[in-house]
């Protein structure tokens, strides 16, 4: 093995693992930033973040993750709530009283990009290390 190309079975070793740390950091940053943002009142929505599932192919070329948190999260990060009516134009005549607490959505698509990264690179290395022993079983018949 050269320095740079892993072995398939550690390179599916490493996917591994990174798709099951991927799981539970997705879960200990959003608590995080509820946390950092004061999206505190009960606590039930700092505690519903969970990592539901997890499938893979043997390999980990394909993975489908799930995590759950209250919808309540959903309606923090937005900025809306029951001063808001739904089916409203946008305008409802009077002050906004709650405020955007983006907690969800930047953190988690800056996360998928990391895996999708990974992957490129843990998947690339792998191929390009198939197509370069390929080539080197070629040139031995052919020698």
């Amino acid at each position: 093995m050269n320095g740079n190309k892993p072995t398939e079975q550690q390179a599916l070793q490493e996917r591994q693992k990174f798709v099951t740390a991927f799981n539970d950091t997705m879960i200990k940053i959003w608590q995080e930033q509820i946390t950092l943002l004061g999206v505190i009142d009960t606590g039930a929505l700092l505690a519903s973040p969970k990592a539901i599932a997890m499938r893979a192919d043997g390999r980990f070329f394909e993975v489908s993750l799930s995590q759950a948190f209250l919808e309540y999260g959903l309606w923090q990060d937005y900025g809306t709530g029951r001063e808001t009516p739904r089916g409203n134009s946008g305008d409802i005549g009077r002050a906004k009283v709650r405020q955007r607490r983006k907690w969800f959505r930047r953190k988690y698509y800056a996360s998928v990009m990391n895996i999708k990264e990974f992957y490129e690179d843990n998947i690339g290395r792998s191929f390009t290390g198939t197509l370069s022993d390929f080539a080197r079983r070629c040139n031995k018949s052919h020698v």
